[in-house]
Formats: structure tokens, C-alpha cells, sequence
């Protein structure tokens, strides 16, 4: 028999061989296949000027969002130093609309986590346990199902006071419960892969399986509803600020903005109009993420 001697060349062409055998992770073909999503990259590089301007944007204003000037009232756009004009007390509509936007943006984000920590958790639990456990958990998730969405957040509020981080949390804690039911289907499937038996053979606890093998494999799914839960919350609070109960004044949200601008829109119609298209440009981003990032991570579309 011969000997088979290896070149460098051929040394690199057998490695080269060995890892297209192997071929790319998960994670890796996901974020190859949304980077040739055209609309979930435009939807990044909107979302990621938005939350620039919004962090940024309010401190590089010739004007506070809550500065009176009774001389500029109901001013028009590229009126007295007015880029987008201003409001029925003369306040730039520019800097309110940034920082409206701000207070938007952390209202979903922090509203969002806030229910993925719950639902997360609780199904998780739910799934993994099973039995009367589990029973017993899905019947209170469908109890709070079939009460109105709106009227349990209102009576939050109105027994607790309306303010900021009252909003955060009450919408956040009726928001998990369609993501408790996503984690507690995937956990149903996962908590019977080999890798979980495992755990379980090598001694480990069931929170310790729970927490370090079934919510990390969960991780897609989450992922994708967590970037469409965050627009249904701006959108939530959107709603409570026409009833008057969301972010109360001088702070603005988008929602308060429309709201404000919807009564003054025959006189100002520019009140509304500027809000509105920010609120339709952040809503389409995220949606525009949520869609690609499910589409990546479908491991039917591989």
C-alpha cells in the first residue's frame, strides 16, 4: 500500500471540504437569510434611526418638548424657526414628536419584556411540568383570556393611579399570556428530545433543565413574537391615550400626539398628520423585522 502525502494545498482543500460537510448552524443560515430579506434590513436601518433620534434628537432641539410660547401658537411647518410647526400652547411639535417617540418606544420595550419574563416562565413551567400542574396554570391563562383586554388595563389603572411605569407594567402583564402558550407548545416537544433525557439521566434538577437546556431552545420562536408584541403595545398604548388614560401631560407619546391632533386636525392638520406617519413608520418597521426573522428562523424555508 501507498501512503497518501497531503500538499498544503490539498491540506486546505480538505479543510475547506470538511466544513462545507459540515455545513453552517441554525443561527448562522438564519442571519444569512435575513440579511437577503430586503424589507427586514430597510425595517433595522429605519427602526435603528428612530431609536437614535429618539435617544439623541430631544437634546438637539432649539426647544424643550413642554416650552410654552403663547406667540407661536398653531404655527404652521418651516414657521419661526418651527420645522413641523407647533400645538394649540405653542410647543415645537419637533421636539415633542421625538421625544413622543421615545416614550413610545420604552413603553414597548419595557411593557414586552415585561410579559416575556412572565409568559416565558410560566409556560415553560406549565409545559415541562404537565399533569394537574399544568392543567391548572392553562385554565387560569384562559380565566384572563376572556376577560377584556382594555377593561383589565383600565381597572389597573384607575385603582392604582394613572403614570409612566403604571402603563409599563399593566400592559406588560396581560400581554404574556399568548406567550406563555408559545413557550408551553415548544416546551410540550422539547422536554422529549434526547439532549433533555440526558439532563435528566445526569442528575439535573427540573429547574435547572427548565432554565439552562428547554427556554434557551426556545429562543427563536420568542425571539420572532417578541419583535410583533412590542408594535401591539405601542398600538395599546395608543388606545388608552384616547381615553384619556395613557401618558398623562406635559410627557407626550405618539398616542397622545394623535389623540391631541385628532381634536385640532381642521385647524392643524399638521398636528396630526406628523405623529400619524411616525406611528405607521415604527409600526412597519417592527413588523418588517418580525417577518423576516420568522421566515429566517422557519426551519421548513432551510
Amino acid at each position: 500500500m501507498t501512503a497518501t502525502i497531503l500538499t498544503p494545498g490539498s491540506r486546505r482543500g480538505a479543510e475547506t471540504m470538511k466544513k462545507a460537510v459540515q455545513g453552517r448552524s441554525l443561527w448562522q443560515d438564519a442571519r444569512r437569510r435575513l440579511l437577503r430579506n430586503k424589507a427586514a434590513v430597510t425595517g433595522m436601518v429605519v427602526l435603528a434611526i428612530l431609536v437614535v433620534a429618539a435617544l439623541i434628537g430631544p437634546y438637539l432641539t432649539p426647544y424643550a418638548y413642554d416650552e410654552i410660547n403663547k406667540n407661536d401658537v398653531w404655527l404652521g411647518p418651516l414657521q419661526n424657526g418651527h420645522l413641523i410647526g407647533t400645538d394649540s400652547l405653542g410647543r415645537d411639535l419637533l421636539a415633542r414628536l421625538l421625544i413622543g417617540l421615545r416614550v413610545s418606544l420604552a413603553i414597548g420595550l419595557v411593557a414586552t419584556v415585561v410579559s416575556l419574563i412572565i409568559g416565558v416562565i410560566w409556560g415553560a413551567v406549565a409545559g415541562y411540568a404537565g399533569g394537574r400542574l399544568d392543567e391548572a396554570m392553562m385554565r387560569i391563562v384562559d380565566i384572563l383570556y376572556s376577560l377584556p383586554f382594555i377593561f383589565f388595563v383600565i381597572l389597573l389603572m384607575v385603582t392604582f393611579g394613572s403614570n409612566i411605569i403604571l402603563i409599563f407594567v399593566a400592559i406588560g402583564a396581560v400581554e404574556w399570556l399568548t406567550m406563555s402558550r408559545i413557550v408551553r407548545g415548544q416546551t410540550l416537544t422539547l422536554k422529549h428530545k434526547e439532549f433533555v433525557e440526558a439532563a435528566r439521566a445526569a442528575g439535573l434538577g427540573q429547574g435547572g433543565i427548565i432554565f439552562r437546556h428547554i427556554v434557551p431552545n426556545l429562543l427563536g420562536p420568542v425571539v420572532v413574537y417578541v419583535t410583533l408584541t412590542i408594535p401591539a403595545v405601542i398600538l395599546a398604548e395608543s388606545f388608552l391615550s384616547f381615553l384619556g388614560l395613557g401618558v398623562q401631560p406635559p410627557m407626550a407619546s405618539l398616542g397622545t400626539l394623535i389623540a391631541n391632533g385628532a381634536q385640532d386636525m381642521e385647524l392643524a392638520p399638521w398636528l396630526l398628520i406628523f405623529p400619524s406617519l411616525m406611528m405607521v413608520i415604527t409600526l412597519m418597521s417592527f413588523n418588517f423585522i418580525g417577518d423576516g426573522l420568522r421566515d429566517a428562523i422557519d426551519p421548513k424555508d432551510r
